[in-house]
């Protein structure tokens, strides 16, 4: 159930939506994304193909499906991804009929992808919400990715590089953005924005016609 200005409105009067949060390597949007699963229950994940190896604890069909360059080729050329992309040499993308799947029993889809993907989603559904996360600074950012030890100078070179570039195109083209100081303030920020985007996909015509308003009804 949704709370509107009228009282409580059922959640059959509104359309799932998918949620697109990207941010820049290092900047936080990973554990942002689990801790905003945990916290609302409307939302559901989706799970992105990919063609790198698995990290540390991840695991097949929970946080990506491992798949190999060449099927994963097969599938763009079926037309299988509503949107895919290829980032820092990995390729990546989002099933077609598992979201729409979803939509349509509205559920609210959650996506942990780059700004390429994330204007894929808005093209393909403009009632999407489109979160941009920021790190404090650039500083902040470039000492997040040396403390992780797990890539050269080259790399790190190349992350704070496309940082830069993804952090202009979130300014520019998605709906929100907000900074992730700390980890509580910004899921604070990034449930509230959510919650707001629900009561703008309410079908105010469907809820027009439960409460038996004529067209003059004020």
């Amino acid at each position: 159930m949704i709370t509107g200005v009228h009282g409580v409105i059922s959640a059959s009067t509104r359309r799932g939506f998918p949620v697109v949060l990207s941010a820049a390597s290092g900047t936080g949007k990973t554990t942002l994304s689990r801790m905003v699963l945990e916290a609302d229950s409307k939302l559901c994940l989706s799970i992105s193909h990919t063609t790198r190896a698995p990290r540390g604890d991840e695991q097949d069909g929970r946080h990506y499906h491992f798949v190999s360059r060449e099927a994963f080729m097969q599938q763009v050329e079926d037309g299988d991804f509503v949107e895919w992309a290829e980032v820092h040499g990995n390729l990546y993308g989002s099933s077609a009929e598992a979201i729409e799947e979803q939509i349509a029993q509205r559920r609210d889809v959650l996506f942990d992808i780059d700004v390429q993907g994330g204007r894929q989603i808005k093209e393909r559904f403009p009632n999407a919400c489109l979160i941009f996360l920021l790190p404090p600074s650039i500083d902040e950012l470039e000492k997040r990715l040396r403390a992780r030890g797990t890539d050269d100078e080259e790399v790190v070179t190349r992350r704070m590089d496309a940082a830069r570039g993804e952090i202009i195109a979130g300014l520019e083209d998605y709906d929100y953005v907000l900074t992730n100081d700390t980890l509580e303030r910004a899921l604070f920020d990034l449930t509230s924005i959510v919650r707001a985007h629900r009561l703008r996909m309410l079908d105010r015509a469907k809820i027009r016609r439960r409460l038996e308003l004529g067209q003059d009804a004020i």
